[in-house]
């Protein structure tokens, strides 16, 4: 098994030039000697065509009848072939790319001198016959010169070309690894503002924990836990009255029952937060009762109505705490735990605190976003990183294998 030799891409275009130039040099040699004979030849084609504008504008000056319409084609057709074969410009230096455009361009030129010479000679024959037998031997000359450019544009200058390719590849390799320390460089840049975000993340969690350990900060937070639970609880008692409550709700804003405004209100109240209607009620829950007594009235006279079944629950409620005092107790619970709870909300402390912490709170929130931000740089950082190396193995071995055949070595480009 031959040995594996291994270049450094850094390195690689010195070493193939190295390498090929034995090869190259031959190939580079003829290609510039068959520009310089298209150069020349194509020169020798100007010159006559300089010759036939001279004799022609010359028997133009004579202006005989005979050959005066005949001399003025020949000198249109004369500087339309110089003003052409001046468009062209023979490198000195060439790559295969600029070698078939040029081909290219000199193929179209010569049709274009081929079509005016078969349309013009015809129109000044039998004139000018040493000077139309000069000018096709120049374009004979220069035609033969063409066909041998064109065979080494399309077959002699293979070698070279694959030399060139693989140039271009070592090029396109070097870019993308640039690319990829680019990608890197961006990568360590999101995680050093990633990390100074977590720091102050971690800074204010602190200070809002700090906060929260005061003992009134504390007893709030333990009267909130409280009050959810009194709210879960007040729900729990008065859940059979939800519907009827919202049936009630859009009857009293009707013009067929009414409802004191205070009560309207309160019955607001109960749908929209059910324990602080009842924590602000009086010893009693005189405004509850006089709204669950109004709904029986509407039941009573066929204005509510309500499915068997659901009136059924809904009037055993009603009862409950209208007969029974289901409420009293959970209704004193509500109202010391409210009372407390502004209590505490009024001292100088918690407000102070709790305007403390809001800020803190905000502050948190924006940081939060900052690293959700910095994550998503980052994960895109990294779907691109990891697509850049993907592409970075392609190359690479389509250079490897490129190199393998021009030198019939086994290579192993090194990154």
């Amino acid at each position: 098994m031959p040995e594996t030799l291994e270049i450094s891409v850094r390195e690689l275009k010195t070493w193939l030039e190295e390498e090929t130039s034995s090869i190259l040099e031959p190939i580079r040699i003829e290609g510039a000697n068959l520009l310089s004979d298209t150069r020349n030849r194509l020169e020798e084609l100007r010159g006559s065509s300089e010759k036939l504008l001279e004799n022609s504008e010359k028997e133009m000056l004579k202006s005989s009848p005979k050959t005066y319409r005949r001399a003025r084609t020949a000198y249109k057709f004369a500087r339309d072939i110089i003003d052409t074969i001046d468009e062209q410009d023979i490198p000195n230096s060439y790559t295969y790319e600029t070698l078939q455009t040029l081909r290219g361009d000199l193929e179209k030129s010569f049709e274009t001198i081929g079509r005016e010479r078969a349309k013009r000679f015809r129109l000044i024959s039998p004139y000018f016959i040493f000077d139309r037998r000069r000018f096709d031997m120049a374009l004979k000359k220069a035609l033969d010169s063409l066909k041998k450019l064109r065979d080494y544009s399309l077959h002699g200058y293979a070698e070279a070309k694959a030399v060139e390719d693989s140039i271009v590849m070592v090029d396109k390799l070097l870019r993308s690894l640039n690319g990829l320390d680019e990608i890197k460089q961006r990568k360590g840049q999101i995680d050093s503002k990633r990390e100074i975000v977590e720091k102050r993340i971690g800074e204010i969690e602190g200070r809002i924990a700090s906060i929260g350990s005061a003992e009134e900060v504390s007893e709030l937070a333990q009267v909130n836990t409280e009050i959810n639970k009194l709210d879960e609880t007040v729900k729990l008692h008065i859940r059979h009255l939800q519907k009827p409550f919202l049936k009630f709700q859009k009857l009293v804003q009707g013009p067929g029952s009414r409802l004191p405004l205070e009560e309207t209100r309160k019955l607001n109240h109960y749908v929209r937060n059910p324990f602080e209607a009842l924590a602000t009620e009086e010893e009693g829950y005189p405004q509850l009762r006089r709204i669950l007594q109004g709904m029986n009235d509407a039941v009573a006279k066929g204005k509510l109505k309500l499915k068997r079944s659901r009136l059924r629950r809904a009037q055993e409620q009603i009862n409950e705490i209208l007969n029974k005092d289901a409420l009293t107790s959970l209704h004193k619970s509500c109202s010391q735990a409210l009372s407390r709870k502004q209590q505490l909300l009024a001292t100088k402390t918690v407000a102070a605190t709790k305007r403390r912490q809001t800020e803190l709170e905000e502050n948190l929130n924006k940081l939060k976003k900052q690293r959700q931000l910095a994550d998503s740089r980052m994960a895109a950082s990294e779907r691109r990183h990891k697509a850049e190396l993907e592409s970075i193995e392609q190359k690479k071995r389509e250079l490897e294998n490129a190199l393998s055949e021009i030198t019939d070595e086994s290579i192993r480009v090194m990154l």
